[in-house]
């Protein structure tokens, strides 16, 4: 707490500027359609855990407090102290029928130093750790399932140290702390600035989820950067058929497959990575593609496997399994077993569902965060 008030009072000027920025996104107003749901995260400190999910279209509130301690009732010079076991947490009430628990999460990690072990930025000890606290077997799954997308080898500089633990009980903070960042703006975003926080997550995932860097992003990344934030939501079919070609359409909308040995990608040697054609989602790397002899371009793994969702497929009377987009939803092509080690799979994907960036043109799409896969697999860079 000390260290937070002398990082405010030390800014104040630096605070002032920052307002002249872009102003604060509101949270979606429309009513919620159904039943709400909650999911729990410690960030660090919790000012700056509720801007970013406040932005969040269908996240309803946020609550600012406290979880994962011992004590009852704790109060904030309680938990400053780092006495108690808790750690400054936020609890987002959201509609699941606009915004997925997925999706919370990975607004979660793109604000948070997951490999920090002490702490969040200038805010150090055990009370401002990274955590994920889940509610039910669904939640569970889902966080350890993103845990480990970031533990693939080269995503991230040091392992990830995020605690996913059971939520006991959450502690509503105290009054002045709820919506600190609209109450009080300017000592917000001196804190914000002193503490570092923004330089920090924009070393770890890219200059996309710093909150200016977001707001002048236009169109970089084709939805990348809403899927980021939790904000994409698929354009209505008149859209797709305006923004596809003829064949992405029938591809990714109404499953269809495209020929063998004639499409765009299926010789692609190129390094760089392939996303969805609708979204923007990254899907596969260049440097687990690999030439399968069918046809189509081949991959023994996908890049982010909290993007890839595979269901069953019974059409033309095989039993395949299917492989889609999680955010676009988009029929990407089909698994099958017969792939090279180290995974034995091959994830054979239609052309027409993926758009390719080259490695040269990852920073200016808003991908910046994956060119150090590239670096470490041609030795620029030394292994973690």
């Amino acid at each position: 707490m000390k260290l937070r008030i002398a990082v405010v009072s030390a800014g104040l000027a630096l605070g002032a500027l920052w307002l002249l920025g872009p102003s604060l996104q509101a949270r979606d107003a429309a009513p919620p359609t159904g039943p709400l749901a909650r999911a729990t995260f410690a960030g660090g400190c919790f000012w700056c855990m509720e801007a970013p999910f406040d932005k969040v279209p269908g996240v309803v509130s946020t609550t600012s407090g406290y979880a994962g301690g011992r004590v009852k009732d704790p109060t904030y010079e309680q938990v400053s102290e780092g006495t108690t076991g808790h750690a400054e947490a936020l609890q987002v009430a959201y509609d699941p029928a606009k915004v997925s628990y997925e999706q919370l999460l990975e607004v979660f990690w793109r604000n948070v130093d997951p490999v920090d072990r002490g702490g969040q930025f200038c805010d150090r000890g055990n009370q401002y750790r990274t955590g994920i606290f889940y509610e039910g077997d669904a939640q569970k799954r889902a966080a350890e399932e993103s845990k480990r997308a970031l533990e693939a080898p080269g995503r991230l500089p040091k392992p990830v140290v995020t605690e996913i633990l059971p939520l006991e009980v959450f502690y509503p903070a105290e009054d002045y702390h709820q919506d600190f960042y609209k109450k009080s703006p300017v000592r917000y975003m001196t804190y914000r600035a002193g503490c570092g926080r923004d330089r920090r997550l924009e070393e770890l995932w890219g200059k996309a989820t710093t909150p200016r860097a977001t707001a002048t992003n236009g169109g970089a990344g084709k939805g990348w950067t809403q899927v980021k934030e939790g904000r994409f939501t698929k354009p209505p079919k008149e859209e797709l058929t305006k923004k596809l070609t003829p064949l992405q359409f029938k591809v990714t909308q109404q499953e269809g497959t495209e020929r063998a040995f004639s499409n765009e990608y299926w010789n692609n040697h190129a390094p760089g990575l392939y996303v969805d054609v609708v979204s923007g989602e990254p899907l596969f790397s260049s440097l687990d593609k690999f030439d399968s002899g069918s046809g189509w371009p081949s991959f023994t793994r996908p890049l982010e496997k909290a993007n890839v969702v595979e269901r069953k497929d019974g059409s033309l009377g095989m039993e395949r399994v299917e492989v889609r987009s999680k955010h676009a939803d988009s029929h990407l092509g089909h698994l099958f077993d017969d792939g090279p080690k180290p995974t034995g799979l091959r994830y054979c994907m239609n052309s027409a569902a993926l758009r390719f960036i080259p490695v040269s043109k990852l920073d200016g799409e808003g991908y910046g965060e994956y060119k150090a896969l590239f670096e470490r697999a041609a030795g620029k860079q030394p292994p973690k």
